[in-house]
């Protein structure tokens, strides 16, 4: 078992994914503390280029599979070949994003080559446990305003992270190592799925959204099930647009149709770090809370004076928001004039 740890570079149209980046802040840590080297595997076509990318912020090894067969994301062949490489290079550790991607590819390679896989961490380090030094992957736990921490008995141990959790880190120009993946192997891996897989990717279209990336936003207004006194979401909007802030929401609110899944935020949703974000109506569970804790400042509002949400608030503000929020839109357009 080597000590590298690995970063599944992910790519789309031959741009690396804002993820890739920042799960290299964390493996750095991660492979310093083993004693390790930091390494990334480029999958696609004609993608050798955005190695020096990888590079220039401190990784120190990039294992590149190129072939025009693989230009288009294709589930079987991705999960075999990485998971033959895997086998092969045998790293002590190896993280994904928590894209529409990684959480297909992630859990596809683990069953193959019959490791763990612990999703949607929020935190990751090394600790010595039965001295062996050892990931602890921290996840939010169901029910409650805590945090679970696992640790996986199997090699390679494997996370996924979502994107906008971990900071990108500051750049670190090394002379890395390119390492090429034999074409071989990657003739062998598409002639033995050949024939037998059930889907293929046509065509890759990337949506133009007219509303500004949640991710972006300097001010973002959620929503959760308290809104369902006001009958939606229309005065959400209404404070959103005079803040010049982005709507999002929790998955109760998710689940009650009043946003896109694009808009949600939490756990299962987005990660953002706004400079003001406003919880309107949501009690502050830790499904939801782990997506907005990196804002600068928190104003959260919600009739119950115990909700967990005022524990991490800024600024909260206890009351019935059929009173509150038509009131503070009233402030704000008058502030406007």
């Amino acid at each position: 078992m080597s000590q590298e740890v690995w970063i599944f570079a992910e790519q789309s149209l031959g741009n690396l994914l804002s993820v890739s980046l920042e799960l290299l802040g964390k493996g750095l840590d991660l492979s310093q503390r083993l004693g390790g080297k930091l390494a990334a595997i480029l999958v696609g076509c004609e993608v050798r280029a955005l190695a020096s990318e990888l590079m220039d912020y401190g990784c120190e090894k990039v294992y590149v599979a190129e072939s025009p067969k693989l230009s288009l994301y294709q589930g079987d062949f991705y999960a075999d070949l990485l998971a033959r490489l895997i086998s092969e290079k045998k790293p002590e550790i190896v993280l994904w994003g928590a894209t529409t991607i990684g959480r297909e590819l992630a859990p596809w390679v683990a069953a193959k080559i019959k490791t763990g896989l612990t999703a949607h961490c929020t935190d990751l380090y090394i600790a010595d446990i039965e001295g062996k030094p050892r990931l602890v992957q921290v996840v939010p736990g169901w029910g409650g305003n805590m945090s679970l921490e696992i640790v996986c008995n199997t090699n390679p141990q494997m996370a996924t992270v979502k994107p906008g959790l971990m900071a990108k880190p500051p750049q670190k120009k090394i002379k890395g190592e390119i390492i090429p993946i034999a074409n071989d192997l990657i003739e062998n891996v598409i002639a033995d799925k050949m024939g037998q897989s059930r889907a293929e990717t046509i065509e890759l279209v990337e949506e133009e959204s007219e509303d500004t990336p949640l991710e972006e936003a300097e001010v973002v207004v959620a929503g959760g099930w308290g809104l369902n006194s006001l009958g939606g979401f229309h005065l959400v909007e209404q404070l959103a647009q005079i803040l010049e802030g982005a709507v999002a929401g929790t998955r109760p609110a998710y689940d009650k149709g009043w946003i896109p899944e694009s808009r949600m935020i939490g756990q299962s949703g987005k990660i953002v770090s706004p400079r003001l974000f406003i919880s309107l109506g949501a009690s502050g569970a830790s499904q939801f809370t782990t997506g907005l804790e990196k804002s600068q400042i928190i104003l959260a509002v919600d009739q119950n004076p115990k909700a967990p949400i005022f524990e991490m608030a800024d600024i909260g503000i206890v009351g019935n928001l059929q009173t509150i929020l038509p009131l503070l839109i009233k402030e704000l357009n008058q502030k406007r004039l």
